[in-house]
């Protein structure tokens, strides 16, 4: 297996185990230069992007590139600017490979956005019927309906594809009479605090007053930011009102967003709410055959349906599985061994997930404090998240309802019992409840 080979096996095994930002602001333009016995040299394309590699991912890199290249245990950085690095996705495309990298798009260097996020190739089922018509209606007259568009649901659903392809289509039809940006929160806010440190503040403030068309994806991230909510909050104004669109994507509904401002959350919640759930079996089968056609790749149903099967709460992730599943077999994998692998990566890791975990989690979600979910009180707005934390304890863990009462706090574990059986009934009819855990649970494994 050569160097550029394994690296891409790597990267589609680390954006199954990443948030998307993740992944895309620390692994693009990454390549490895060297690759001998036990050593490896990862190209990076600034220092920032070493220090991230090397403090925050050593570890889960490591063992990544150990699933593949068991010899190798030291990993070592080299800087290479983005002019020079020669990505493994480009190398792939050069040599016209049918599996191209996930991480290395063509971009507009005006809007930041993917061409490859259109309409035509988002794939609508029940479970995002609303938000695809109403961002359907939104590129018909820009500004003047569903002013604020918000779309929230869980990772890697199809968010960001949705608000690209508003962009995208504005594009095609204003072409030169428009402008848009598409920016990442987390990028914006730290755009935002770089000018508020060098005096150029009102200079950023005006460059994005100047777009007629301002798409923000994750915009959770600015949960107990201040100071970027106060400037967002002024440019959000003043955008609204000359009819620029403002188009913006979050993991939750602005209700259930942290630490946000109410001014802000009012804003938020002021235009078209829409929400994207859990795509069905046959909606995740439409998604696979869907990307195959467009790689020209032929690969057996049987695999297609075991990733469809054992993925249900994640396009992203049926993505990654696929791709991997194409890489394999372009490694002269047969059936039943590409399967396999999938198994081995595709396991809950719910060995790793503690008490502790779900508990933090359900109280990010729900905004109350883990003390509170924790007491013995019989308010609507706790009570209903202290048995969301009990029955995730037990689907989750398969802890015995003593052991939940210990855990939550009850002397008497036949109301925990009474708790779990309530949700659990509940959650076959509805269908808030159900978003409500499955987005819990994606925040849970994607920390993991």
């Amino acid at each position: 297996m050569s160097k550029d080979q394994l690296w891409q096996l790597v990267l589609s095994e680390l954006e199954l185990k990443l948030s998307r930002a993740n992944f895309i602001t620390w692994l693009n333009n990454t390549s490895v230069a060297f690759l001998k016995n036990e050593k490896i040299v990862i190209n990076c394309p600034n220092n920032f992007v070493k220090e991230w590699l090397d403090k925050k991912l050593r570890k889960t890199l490591l063992n990544t590139i150990k699933t593949f290249s068991p010899q190798v245990e030291e990993i070592q950085y080299n800087i290479q600017p983005n002019e020079k690095n020669l990505s493994v996705g480009q190398s792939y495309q050069k040599q016209q490979s049918p599996l191209q990298s996930q991480i290395m798009f063509p971009v507009n260097k005006n809007s930041d956005l993917l061409p490859k996020y259109t309409f035509s190739n988002f794939i609508v089922g029940s479970f995002n019927e609303l938000a695809y018509v109403a961002a359907k209606n939104v590129t018909k007259n820009p500004g003047k309906i569903y002013n604020p568009y918000f779309v929230y649901g869980g990772v890697g659903l199809g968010k960001t594809h949705i608000i690209q392809a508003i962009g995208n289509e504005i594009f095609q039809k204003k072409k030169k009479n428009i402008k848009i940006k598409y920016i990442l929160a987390p990028n914006l806010t730290s755009k935002i605090i770089s000018s508020i440190r060098t005096q150029v503040v009102e200079k950023y403030i005006k460059e994005l007053l100047s777009y007629n068309v301002l798409i923000v994806d994750d915009i959770e991230f600015l949960s107990g930011k201040e100071k970027t909510q106060e400037i967002f909050f002024r440019i959000f104004n003043e955008l609204y009102q000359k009819n620029a669109q403002i188009v913006l994507s979050s993991d939750r509904s602005p209700k259930l967003i942290n630490n946000l401002g109410e001014r802000l959350r009012s804003r938020f919640e002021g235009g078209m709410v829409v929400d994207i759930g859990l795509p069905d079996f046959e909606t995740r089968m439409a998604i696979l055959n869907q990307k195959i056609e467009s790689k020209g790749i032929v690969l057996e149903e049987e695999i297609l349906e075991f990733i469809a099967q054992n993925i249900t709460n994640n396009i992203r992730e049926i993505e990654g599985a696929l791709n991997r599943a194409i890489l394999l077999k372009e490694y002269q994998k047969n059936t039943k061994e590409i399967i396999n692998n999938l198994k081995e990566i595709l396991n809950t890791p719910s060995k790793n997930i503690s008490p502790n975990n779900i508990l933090k989690e359900v109280s990010n979600y729900f905004n109350i404090s883990q003390k509170d979910i924790l007491k013995n009180s019989r308010k609507k707005e706790i009570v209903y998240p202290r048995q969301v934390y009990i029955y995730i304890l037990r689907s989750q863990l398969n802890l015995s309802f003593p052991s939940i009462a210990s855990n939550a706090n009850y002397k008497d574990h036949t109301t925990v019992i009474y708790a779990f059986k309530k949700i659990e009934n509940n959650i076959k009819k509805n269908i808030n409840l159900k978003r409500d855990i499955d987005t819990i649970l994606q925040n849970i494994y994607n920390k993991v």
